[in-house]
């Protein structure tokens, strides 16, 4: 007999837009809860769009929404409208969490604030998801991960070739998934809490807050009154090691040397890569030396790596233990033994695949990943489960409280 899925029986209301919040209840969904997507009628959540908007991978599928929304059901429920509320209000009382990134003076004005909530259900877990935090001057400031987690955090200006060149873009969802999983702890956590206690609670997270998360290491130096160095160009790295190199075919391996096994893997190091005279040269003996010495270094790999192609490095590398990586390009992904093997890439009931979320559990299956809904796709199997006859949901739709 099967293990019944973690969260069955959970009752997850999704009352968001875009990425991180929806993706905390993808994770949800994943382990068995009852995820409900409740999003405006007409156009839905406008994250349906972003597949298809410009500079985005031209494709037939809506993507984006499929990896984000995926096992859910959508209920398209207007919520300006008292009737709307009711009706939220009657799903909120048999829930168990619910999920919103609005900004706070939007949740007021559609009655989804905490304090409009909590009141109907106690042991209802409110997951928040905002920009820059509950509180503070900018707490109803909107943002996306390109601004809040990437830019605000100080990793736009850390991550890019080095202090001269021009700050690196990031991608669609890149601190929103992290962030992602950021709110899923924080429900999870206050889901075990209410085991042990009976009482429900206020939690979430903030793309500001994960973001810093994300470059802690150099916030600390900061807080402890480290002083900032200029980040060195790739031919002028501070460790020859520890760097990235192009091959003879034009792609690039990252070298991941580190300085507690150098010593001791330098002179295998030169052998493999046909140099082994570079062990007792001078200038590269030991680690103070070729920290020393390297940029003349660096030059020299260059010269070295460009002689092969980067399979045949690998190969060559890898088979002596050393930590080494192609510079994959998203294409590759796609059919990495590895990735499907693991679980990381996983496929759809009905055809294709998708990309699964970063956590598991021994022994435990996840819910087979089903399509994204369609904009208020289960709406009236929902609203029979709340009790409404098919005239009432069919007024109900008459009058744009459902779409």
């Amino acid at each position: 007999m099967s293990e019944p899925a973690v969260f069955s029986g959970l009752k997850v209301l999704d009352a968001a837009s875009f990425i991180a919040a929806p993706a905390a209840a993808t994770i949800l969904a994943e382990f068995g809860a009852d995820v409900i997507k409740i999003e405006p009628p007409g156009e839905g959540d406008a994250y349906r769009n972003v597949s298809f908007q410009p500079g985005m991978p031209v494709g037939d599928t809506n993507y984006c929404w499929t990896v984000d929304d995926r096992n859910k059901r959508s209920l398209a429920l207007d919520l300006k409208n008292p009737e709307a509320r009711q009706i939220l209000h009657g799903l909120v009382a048999g829930a168990d969490v619910f999920i919103t990134n609005y900004p706070p003076p939007a949740r007021r004005r559609l009655g989804i604030a905490y304090d409009q909530l909590s009141h109907i259900n106690d042991r209802l877990i409110y997951a928040s998801l905002t920009a820059y935090g509950e509180v503070g001057a900018e707490a109803d400031k909107p943002g996306f991960d390109s601004t809040a987690w990437w830019a605000r955090s100080g990793l736009m200006d850390q991550v890019r070739p080095d202090s001269h060149s021009l700050p690196a873009r990031s991608i669609p969802g890149m601190g929103d998934h992290p962030t992602a999983l950021a709110l899923y702890g924080a429900i999870v956590t206050a889901l075990f809490r209410r085991e042990r206690t009976g009482k429900g609670a206020y939690v979430g997270s903030s793309l500001m807050a994960s973001g810093v998360w994300a470059n802690a290491c150099f916030v600390q130096a900061g807080l402890d009154g480290a002083r900032f160095v200029p980040r060195p160009p790739r031919s002028e790295a501070l460790n020859a090691l520890s760097n990235h190199y192009r091959c003879r075919d034009d792609r690039w391996l990252i070298l991941s040397i580190s300085v507690a096994q150098d010593n001791k893997l330098w002179p295998r190091f030169a052998e493999i890569i046909g140099r082994p005279d570079l062990a007792h040269e001078a200038l590269f003996a030991d680690r103070p030396a070729r920290l020393r010495n390297a940029r003349a270094l660096i030059a020299l790999l260059d010269e070295i790596f460009l002689q092969r192609d980067a399979a045949e490095w690998m190969r060559l590398l890898e088979s002596q233990g050393f930590v080494v990586a192609l510079v994959a390009r998203t294409s590759e992904v796609l059919d990495d033994r590895q990735m499907h093997d693991n679980g990381t890439i996983i496929p759809i009931r009905g055809g294709g695949h998708t990309v699964s979320s970063p956590l598991w559990i021994a022994g435990v299956e996840k819910v087979p990943a089903a399509p994204a809904p369609d904009i208020g796709e289960h709406g009236d199997d929902i609203l029979r489960e709340q009790g409404l006859t098919t005239q009432q949901i069919a007024q109900l739709r008459a009058d744009g409280v459902i779409g």
